[in-house]
């Protein structure tokens, strides 16, 4: 039996919202029209999603998060307290630049620290962690470790968020990695870590 949303009566969900089974949307939210919100999400105090934004099937979203217009969530990401997204990559108050907005995708299982900053127009590989405060200024690729101002690559990290030493061995599940062409890693697939 599947659980309802739950909307807290001091969050706003505007119409032409969808909302999955079992997400919970917390204190003072607001998800604006279109946005699209899967099964199973945390959304937390203070966050604004939208308009037109879809999040996959269990994310977790902190406090004080705002996935504007051109953000998307795939499945599983986890989106630390006061990180931030923009969509416009020079910005000015007297000039109108909606029309310009650059896409965000954050790829599937990946996580993004505290206060970090993500500038529009990149993509988020699948499962990589981005480091509490890092600034991201290009594309990151799947599984990468990411930290600094501005973020470079210092590791690897498995599916399970573990940083992987030179075996590129899980220490949590055991998943064997492989590194191709110097600069992708790669789960070695097994019939038991098929996903």
């Amino acid at each position: 039996m599947t659980k309802p949303p739950f909307v807290h009566e001091s969050a706003y969900v505007d119409d032409g919202v969808e909302v999955g089974a079992g997400t919970k949307i917390w204190h003072f939210a607001h998800i604006l029209p279109g946005s699209r919100i899967g099964a199973n999400c945390s959304i937390g105090q203070n966050v604004m999603i939208g308009p037109d934004v879809p999040v996959g099937d269990n994310c977790k979203i902190q406090n004080n998060v705002a996935l504007y217009k051109g953000v998307e969530l795939e499945d599983g990401v986890f989106c630390g307290p006061s990180c931030v997204f923009t969509n416009v990559l020079n910005p000015r108050a007297e000039v109108e630049r909606k029309d310009e907005f650059r896409p965000t995708r954050v790829r599937r299982g990946a996580t993004i620290g505290a206060n970090a900053t993500i500038v529009c127009g990149n993509e988020l590989g699948r499962y990589c962690l981005i480091a509490a405060g890092a600034v991201v200024t290009k594309p990151v690729p799947a599984f990468a470790l990411m930290a600094g101002v501005p973020a470079r690559r210092i590791g690897w990290v498995s599916r399970a968020g573990e940083i992987l030493d030179e075996t590129l061995i899980c220490p949590r599940t055991g998943e064997k990695y492989r590194v191709v062409d110097g600069s992708t890693l790669v789960l070695v697939e097994t019939d038991e870590h098929r996903n």
